[in-house]
Protein backbone atom coordinates (compact mmCIF):
# COMPACT_ATOMS: atom_id res chain seq x y z
CA UNK A 1 0.00 0.00 0.00
CA UNK A 2 0.70 3.35 -0.92
CA UNK A 3 0.27 6.70 0.96
CA UNK A 4 0.41 9.86 -0.25
CA UNK A 5 0.37 13.22 2.26
CA UNK A 6 -0.65 16.79 0.61
CA UNK A 7 0.69 19.55 2.91
CA UNK A 8 0.68 23.66 2.43
CA UNK A 9 -2.64 24.28 1.12
CA UNK A 10 -4.80 27.43 3.23
CA UNK A 11 -5.87 31.08 2.20
CA UNK A 12 -3.92 33.20 0.24
CA UNK A 13 -4.71 36.81 -1.06
CA UNK A 14 -5.25 37.24 -5.26
CA UNK A 15 -1.83 37.75 -6.55
CA UNK A 16 0.31 35.53 -3.36
CA UNK A 17 2.47 32.36 -3.28
CA UNK A 18 1.45 29.06 -2.05
CA UNK A 19 3.88 25.90 -1.59
CA UNK A 20 2.18 22.16 -1.66
CA UNK A 21 4.13 19.39 -0.69
CA UNK A 22 3.06 15.50 -1.07
CA UNK A 23 5.32 13.23 0.21
CA UNK A 24 4.66 9.30 -0.35
CA UNK A 25 5.46 6.23 1.91
CA UNK A 26 4.64 2.75 1.84
CA UNK A 27 5.89 -0.05 -0.34
CA UNK A 28 7.55 1.46 -3.42
CA UNK A 29 10.09 0.22 -5.94
CA UNK A 30 10.43 3.40 -7.85
CA UNK A 31 8.03 6.04 -9.11
CA UNK A 32 6.86 6.78 -12.82
CA UNK A 33 5.44 9.97 -11.95
CA UNK A 34 3.95 11.90 -9.14
CA UNK A 35 2.21 15.80 -9.85
CA UNK A 36 -0.73 17.74 -8.93
CA UNK A 37 -4.64 18.18 -10.06
CA UNK A 38 -7.03 19.80 -9.14
CA UNK A 39 -10.91 19.98 -9.20
CA UNK A 40 -13.10 23.31 -8.28
CA UNK A 41 -16.94 23.26 -7.05
CA UNK A 42 -18.95 21.91 -9.91
CA UNK A 43 -16.01 21.46 -12.42
CA UNK A 44 -14.05 18.60 -13.14
CA UNK A 45 -10.49 17.34 -11.90
CA UNK A 46 -8.04 19.31 -13.99
CA UNK A 47 -3.92 18.60 -15.01
CA UNK A 48 -2.26 21.48 -12.84
CA UNK A 49 1.30 20.33 -13.31
CA UNK A 50 3.28 16.17 -13.38
CA UNK A 51 6.94 15.36 -13.50
CA UNK A 52 7.90 12.24 -14.51
CA UNK A 53 11.18 9.88 -13.64
CA UNK A 54 12.79 11.00 -16.51
CA UNK A 55 12.57 14.75 -15.08
CA UNK A 56 10.16 15.50 -17.74
CA UNK A 57 7.21 18.37 -16.87
CA UNK A 58 3.82 18.87 -18.02
CA UNK A 59 1.37 22.08 -17.06
CA UNK A 60 -1.96 22.86 -17.66
CA UNK A 61 -2.63 25.44 -19.82
CA UNK A 62 -4.41 27.99 -16.87
CA UNK A 63 -1.01 28.00 -14.54
CA UNK A 64 2.11 27.66 -17.26
CA UNK A 65 4.47 30.70 -16.01
CA UNK A 66 2.82 30.81 -12.61
CA UNK A 67 3.34 27.36 -11.05
CA UNK A 68 6.74 24.96 -10.62
CA UNK A 69 6.52 21.72 -10.10
CA UNK A 70 9.89 19.61 -8.49
CA UNK A 71 10.10 16.02 -7.74
CA UNK A 72 12.50 14.45 -5.04
CA UNK A 73 13.10 11.24 -5.78
CA UNK A 74 15.17 10.41 -2.74
CA UNK A 75 12.62 12.43 -0.61
CA UNK A 76 10.07 10.83 -2.41
CA UNK A 77 8.16 14.27 -2.35
CA UNK A 78 6.87 16.42 -4.81
CA UNK A 79 6.18 20.51 -4.78
CA UNK A 80 4.28 22.50 -6.15
CA UNK A 81 5.66 26.64 -6.25
CA UNK A 82 2.30 27.95 -6.97
CA UNK A 83 2.89 32.69 -7.54
CA UNK A 84 1.03 35.15 -8.75
CA UNK A 85 -2.35 33.01 -7.86
CA UNK A 86 -5.91 34.05 -9.05
CA UNK A 87 -9.52 33.50 -7.67
CA UNK A 88 -9.77 31.08 -10.61
CA UNK A 89 -7.16 28.92 -8.50
CA UNK A 90 -9.25 28.18 -6.05
CA UNK A 91 -9.84 24.44 -5.47
CA UNK A 92 -8.74 21.15 -3.41
CA UNK A 93 -5.22 20.19 -5.42
CA UNK A 94 -4.85 16.22 -5.42
CA UNK A 95 -1.73 14.81 -5.51
CA UNK A 96 -0.90 11.87 -7.90
CA UNK A 97 1.47 9.34 -8.04
CA UNK A 98 1.83 6.61 -10.58
CA UNK A 99 4.60 4.05 -8.21
CA UNK A 100 6.30 0.57 -9.24
CA UNK A 101 5.23 -1.30 -6.59
CA UNK A 102 7.88 -4.46 -7.99
CA UNK A 103 9.60 -4.76 -11.36
CA UNK A 104 5.98 -5.54 -12.96
CA UNK A 105 3.24 -4.03 -11.52
CA UNK A 106 2.50 -0.12 -11.31
CA UNK A 107 -0.42 1.48 -9.92
CA UNK A 108 -1.96 5.26 -9.53
CA UNK A 109 -2.59 6.87 -6.34
CA UNK A 110 -4.15 10.05 -4.93
CA UNK A 111 -3.66 11.77 -1.71
CA UNK A 112 -7.03 13.33 -0.02
CA UNK A 113 -6.47 16.68 -0.73
CA UNK A 114 -5.69 20.37 0.41
CA UNK A 115 -7.48 23.12 -0.47
CA UNK A 116 -6.49 26.56 -1.67
CA UNK A 117 -8.47 29.39 -1.99
CA UNK A 118 -7.27 32.27 -3.49
CA UNK A 119 -9.22 35.57 -2.15
CA UNK A 120 -9.63 38.67 -4.45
Amino acid sequence: QVLLVESGGGLVQSGGSLRLSCIASGSIDGFAAMGWYRQAPGKERELVATSTSGSSTNYGDSVKGRFTISFDNAKKTVYLQMNTLKPEDTAVYYCHAEVWINSFVRNTYWGQGTQVTVSS
